[in-house]
Order: C-alpha cells, then sequence, then structure tokens
C-alpha cells in the first residue's frame, strides 16, 4: 500500500504482530487461519484506543474485551483476538503489517481508502447484512465508497464546538463567547489579562492536528480541497489563516509550542480550570466531567467573519480485510457489532455518536451531546475517499505544527507537494 512509513524500518516485524488478546482461551495464528481443534476460526482485529490507554477503566482492551466475550458466547465457533494501538502509533503498525503481508481480518482506524487502491479490502454489501447497512446514516455511508462501491463503513462519528470556561470569562470581564477570529483574540488578550495561562487551547500535536487545523481552514472559506476537488493545502486563505494563528501563538494568547501538544492534554487543562476557550467534540466531555468541570458553555465555531455555518464531522473507519478468506464470520461480529449493545456502549463510553439512524434517535435527549448531534447534518468532512489522504493525513499530524511556529507558506507549501506527489 502506498503510505509512508515512519520509523517503519527499525520496527521488529514480531513486535508488530505481538496481540493483546481480547477473547478468552488461545489465540489464534496472526493470519486468522482454522484452529487445529474443530475447526474453529480466529479473526485478527486491530482496533484504535479510544480511552486512556492500558490498564485504564476505559482503555480500548477493557471496551474489546467485553464486546468480544458476549460475541463469542453467542458463536462459539468463532474466535477475536483484538490487537489495540494508540492513534499516534496505529497507521504506522499496520503499514508495517501491511507492507509485510500480515494484515488482520477487521481493522477499526480512522480511514480506509488507502487499502482500496491494492485490492485489500472486502466490499461492504461482501461483510454486512442489507438490513444494518441501510440503518447507517446515508451522509456517512456514502463517504465510504471510492468510485461508487463502499468499502469503509461508519464505525463511530463526531462534531466540533467550542468549550468555554464560563468562569473565566466572567473574571476577565467578557459578557458573551467570541463570534469571530477578532473576537477570539480580543477575549484571549482579555484572558491573559486576567492571568489565564491559555487563553485559547491549541493541540496541534500529532493526535489530532488535522483536525484542529481543519476547522482553522474553515473559518477562512478553506480546506484541503478546494470547491473543484483539487488539492489546495497551501491556498492563499489557509496561508492567511495560519499567519493569523501564528500571531495569536506569538503573541502568547494560546497553548505554548502548540505543535508538540495533543488534544487530550489540551483538554485536560481546560477541565482543570488552566484554559479558557478550546474546540473539542462529545469526547471531550468525559475529560471535564473527570476533572470537576461544571461551568463550561458550548457555542459555534468562531469563524473570521463570523461563526461557522458547518463544522468538522469526523468519522472513524471499520473495515475487512480479504486475504484471509473469512467473510462470513466477519459478517457475523459486524452484524454483531451494530445491532447488539456494543455500538450503544461506545457511545456511552466515550461520548462518541452513533452512525446509525436507530443510535442517533436513542440519543436525542441527551442534552450534552444535543449540539453536537445538532451540527451533524451540516457538517464538512476529510477528503476521505481519496486514496492520497492516506498520506497526506500521516504528514499533516507530523508536520503542520509548524505552521504557526516557522513560515506557513513553506510548511503548507510541503504539505501541497506531498498530496500532488503522492
Amino acid at each position: 500500500m502506498n503510505i509512508k512509513l515512519v520509523g517503519g524500518a527499525a520496527l521488529g516485524l514480531a513486535t508488530m504482530l505481538v496481540l493483546s488478546s481480547c477473547g478468552s482461551g488461545d489465540s489464534g495464528t496472526a493470519t486468522g487461519d482454522q484452529a487445529a481443534d474443530g475447526g474453529q476460526v480466529t479473526l485478527k482485529m486491530v482496533a484504535a484506543d479510544y480511552g486512556d490507554g492500558p490498564g485504564k477503566p476505559n482503555s480500548g482492551e477493557t471496551f474489546w474485551r467485553g464486546v468480544v466475550d458476549e460475541f463469542q458466547a453467542a458463536n462459539p465457533g468463532i474466535k477475536v483476538d483484538v490487537q489495540v494501538i494508540n492513534w499516534n502509533d496505529i497507521d504506522k503498525q499496520v503499514a508495517t503489517m501491511v507492507q509485510n503481508g500480515q494484515v488482520p481480518d477487521i481493522l477499526q482506524t480512522g480511514d480506509y481508502s488507502g487499502f482500496v487502491q491494492d485490492g485489500l479490502l472486502h466490499k461492504v454489501d461482501e461483510v454486512l447484512s442489507p438490513n444494518v447497512s441501510g440503518d447507517l446514516l446515508q451522509k456517512f455511508a456514502d463517504f465510504g465508497k471510492v468510485d461508487g462501491t463502499a468499502y469503509g463503513i461508519p464505525f463511530v462519528s463526531s462534531a466540533r464546538a467550542m468549550f468555554y470556561n464560563k468562569e473565566l470569562f466572567s473574571k476577565a470581564g467578557i459578557a458573551e463567547p467570541p463570534k469571530t477570529w477578532d473576537e477570539l483574540k480580543a477575549a484571549a488578550e482579555k484572558l491573559k489579562a486576567a492571568g489565564v495561562s491559555q487563553p485559547f487551547g491549541l493541540p496541534l500535536g500529532q493526535e489530532e492536528a488535522q483536525g484542529e487545523s481543519f476547522l482553522w481552514m474553515l473559518g477562512n472559506g478553506g480546506g484541503y480541497k478546494d470547491a473543484s476537488g483539487k488539492w489546495a493545502i497551501n491556498s492563499p486563505q489557509n496561508v492567511e489563516t495560519f499567519t493569523y494563528v501564528k500571531g495569536l501563538v506569538d503573541a502568547g494568547l494560546t497553548t505554548p509550542n502548540p505543535g508538540t501538544k495533543d488534544r487530550k492534554t489540551v483538554w485536560e487543562d481546560f477541565g482543570a480550570g488552566k484554559v479558557g476557550m478550546v474546540n473539542g467534540g462529545p469526547m471531550s466531555i468525559p475529560i471535564f466531567d473527570a476533572a470537576g468541570l461544571k461551568d463550561y458553555g458550548v457555542t459555534a465555531i468562531p469563524g473570521k467573519a463570523g461563526p461557522l455555518d458547518t463544522t468538522l464531522g469526523v468519522m472513524d473507519w471499520i473495515m475487512a480485510f480479504n486475504k484471509n478468506g473469512h467473510p462470513a464470520e466477519i459478517k457475523k461480529f459486524l452484524d454483531f457489532f451494530y445491532t447488539g449493545s456494543a455500538a450503544q456502549k461506545i457511545s456511552d463510553t466515550y461520548k462518541l455518536l452513533p452512525v446509525t439512524n436507530g443510535g442517533i434517535e436513542k440519543l436525542s435527549g441527551d442534552e450534552k451531546l444535543k449540539p453536537f448531534l445538532d451540527a451533524l447534518p451540516n457538517a464538512s468532512f476529510y477528503p476521505f475517499q481519496d486514496p492520497k489522504w492516506a498520506v497526506v493525513n500521516p504528514q499533516i499530524k507530523q508536520t503542520i505544527g509548524g505552521a504557526v511556529k516557522d513560515d506557513p507558506a513553506k510548511v503548507l507549501g510541503e504539505l501541497q507537494k506531498t498530496a500532488e506527489s503522492s
């Protein structure tokens, strides 16, 4: 697959393939072949960790162990071994697996399109029953298609808004949340004068720099592509955007050294009362709750001339590889996930939004989630369907933070070259 590996040569294959088994009993083989005893099939699954890491109550291992145990009890002929990987590492580890021909049966991560061009994935209709796929939110399901054929299955979704600390706003004499960039800057200046160490939380580290950057681009009519579908990372609008943000950073109005800060760290700082404003999603709420922060508001993200009339809609994906020959078993597992309690549990555990009509209906009465549920229909998305996104996205994560430290035009220009040459 056409993915740039980061330090891939230094990563031992054996290390890549050591699985954290979330099922019970013996692990299956790396390729998911039939076990020697009774023809039991073992599915290999790789998934991203939405929690706080190994050993934590909300860890991905804990979540998937519960799902797998329930599934295996209902399907004794199928075992599922799950390897859960941190978001910062999953892309390069999966790339190494694929490069070495050790593909999983099921992968859950942030992108699918790069695998399509090499013919590695099952079509969705081969591994998901029609009644299940028919309940998926149509706009989301359409983003799982390449050249009209669906390969990616929406896994969970999210939208973005701006959180602001009401107590800090009151102390700084800010009457209402900002609607424009200049109002945001003015509010940040008042917060700084009131002693707030991070007036605006700006995570441009590798965890999700592409998301924070996209929100700022949208605020100036920009994006990763233009209206015609051409890559436009270094468009005049985007250069202007990052020049403005760089000014905020240089004035000490943001998180210090934002290119080194991940969103979870900044959200924790917001929960601790160190940050006045921060962009986030429903998955931010458990972090704020854990810190004991109650007095915060949620508002539309400010743009250059006014609040965004769209926002970043995020979908993570689940997909099935075709090498190991287990479409029937994969279908049983995926149908189980979407129709049973598992999809609801992931929303409850991580405050992520469902991708099915039934799931959205169940959450419609949750007041904390309402601003994000309301934002989903008019959301804007990453260019998932372009296979080049699988190359461009990791590069954005690694380098775009430099656009608020060095020359924005140069940093965005290098990313544009990556998009045009990959």
